[in-house]
């Protein structure tokens, strides 16, 4: 008699597994797939002097985002804006060349950024620029995509705190992994 009911249990547990819904893999949220970070090339730059601010994008295997330069006018670039305290002047935003890729979406190959990029803020401090530790708030704009589903497009606030120091006395490169010597 108990092996019937444990041959009934197993049947019956078989059919509630085989009703539940199929593990479907997660989609991120879109601001979940890039991981930003922004770096001065700097510590402290001084008064007076140019500098570098790198916003490193690291993003999830498995996605790209567009690159700055779009492959069509209907696609998001990725872009990335200051908001300068007094003090500062920006120069033309450095955009690294993305790579093409073809996707099972599309038929024209994609320009894209995959798994890390690096966006460079020239800057200057002018002499007004006030001294101490600034944060410098940024807005990266981009559109993550994997082979299956593109994510809507996000604006993620991104922080660079810079140290002002008033003379060039202390200024030393900093993180010479993103910003090599030319």
């Amino acid at each position: 008699m108990k092996l019937p009911f444990a041959i009934l249990a197993s049947i019956l547990l078989f059919i509630v597994l085989a009703a539940l819904p199929s593990a479907q893999p997660q989609i991120p949220a879109a601001r979940d797939v890039v991981s930003p970070a922004a770096y001065a090339s700097l510590e402290p730059a001084a008064r007076g002097t140019s500098f570098q601010l790198a916003v490193v994008m690291k993003i999830r295997n498995g996605f790209h985002v567009n690159a700055h330069q779009a492959s069509a006018d209907y696609l998001i670039p990725t872009t990335v804006t200051p908001e300068l305290p007094i003090g500062f002047k920006a120069g033309e935003i450095i955009y690294p060349r993305g790579e093409l890729h073809t996707f099972t979406f599309t038929k024209i190959p994609l320009n894209v950024y995959q798994d890390k990029v690096v966006l460079r803020i020239p800057l200057t401090a002018q002499s007004d620029a006030p001294t101490g530790t600034l944060h410098i708030p940024l807005k990266l704009r981009y559109q993550a995509c994997n082979n299956e589903v593109c994510l809507p497009p996000v604006k993620v606030d991104v922080d660079a705190t810079v140290t002002v120091a008033a003379n060039s006395a202390a200024v030393r490169p900093a993180h010479p992994e993103l910003f090599p010597a030319h």
